[in-house]
């Protein structure tokens, strides 16, 4: 698989550089996904420009979602007839937008779509996560229809988590990328 067709999708104000998705983006030439807006994200504008990138990929493509790029993976898998040219997908530590904190702040990403994925996708949650619940994640996985990984205590799985390039989620991808 080329490199290129490696999806980065960033969450809510984007992956700072010592993030594990801004290092594999680096190290392995991994293509991110650059949004209109990542201090004012728009649900529409996010699913469009996802689509307008995947279509210009010469092979299916995988997605490694982090936070709310993991909403943009259902909500724009629930929208589109292109949904067969993606592979896989890896989401890590999904945002609940439907709490009403962060619903304030970006109502356009709520409801949430819990349609099953039409592609096989590991979702990793945390115990200890401040945006979404353990439970909340393990409902995404199942109505999605993703396998779902209980990363122990690793807050968003980010890079305040202390996980560098994060190469054990490196492997997971690896793993999904063979299948």
């Amino acid at each position: 698989m080329k490199p290129r067709n490696v999806l980065i999708l960033p969450g809510w104000k984007g992956s700072v550089p010592k993030h594990w998705q801004s290092l594999w983006e680096q190290r392995h030439g991994y293509q991110r996904v650059e949004q209109h807006d990542w201090m004012k994200p728009l649900r529409g504008d996010w699913i469009a420009r996802l689509e307008e990138v995947i279509l210009t990929c010469d092979e299916p493509v995988v997605l490694v979602a982090h936070s709310l790029g993991c909403i943009l993976v259902a909500a724009w898998a629930a929208a589109s007839h292109n949904t067969h040219r993606v592979k896989a997908a890896l989401l890590v530590a999904p945002a609940d937008a439907e709490r009403p904190e962060i619903r304030e702040q970006i109502p356009s990403w709520s409801p949430i779509p819990l349609q099953a994925l039409p592609f096989p996708a590991l979702l990793i949650g945390s115990r200890d996560d401040p945006y979404c619940a353990l439970e909340r994640s393990r409902l995404f996985a199942h109505a999605w229809n993703a396998q779902f990984m209980d990363y122990g205590l690793a807050g968003h799985i980010n890079a305040d988590s202390g996980l560098a390039s994060w190469p054990e989620g490196h492997v997971l991808l690896q793993d999904l990328m063979k299948d």
